[in-house]
């Protein structure tokens, strides 16, 4: 599997790549613009990121606004169903407002609020049909 992480604390990103890094390989990203850019490139080595977990308090380009962004470019592409990437909000967030604004108008296929808990990162994942 190869994974994105968006995330612009240091502890909250090591603490994912440490947490994801036994099931692939994991790509960081320390703001939304280079989340975007890392994203293009996979998609035009043609080696797409299966599973992306985005912050969405990030600077220069908040997580929401990849969410949508990733999702415009697959739109785009063609790029349907199972092989749309799988994408988890990780934020200290846990209001309706962004929780609705990521499940619905941005098609997020998961929310977790920070700390994040290793055993329903791990359920998302295997809900997501990632691993068995």
């Amino acid at each position: 599997m190869k994974i994105l992480i968006a995330e612009d604390d240091f502890i909250s990103r090591t603490l994912l790549q440490e947490m994801l890094s036994p099931m692939g390989i994991c790509h960081v990203a320390m703001d939304g613009l280079e989340a975007m850019a890392a994203y293009k490139q996979a998609l035009e080595t043609k080696e797409p990121y299966d599973l992306v977990c985005l912050d969405i308090m990030m600077p220069n380009l908040n997580g929401q606004e990849v969410l949508r962004q990733i999702r415009d470019i697959e739109k785009e592409r063609g790029i349907w169903g199972s092989d749309m990437s799988k994408i988890i909000m990780v934020t200290a967030l846990n209001d309706a407002k962004n929780i609705m604004a990521a499940l619905m108008k941005g098609s997020c296929d998961a929310y977790l609020v920070k700390p994040v808990d290793r055993d329903k990162l791990f359920a998302e994942i295997k809900r997501m049909g990632l691993v068995a």
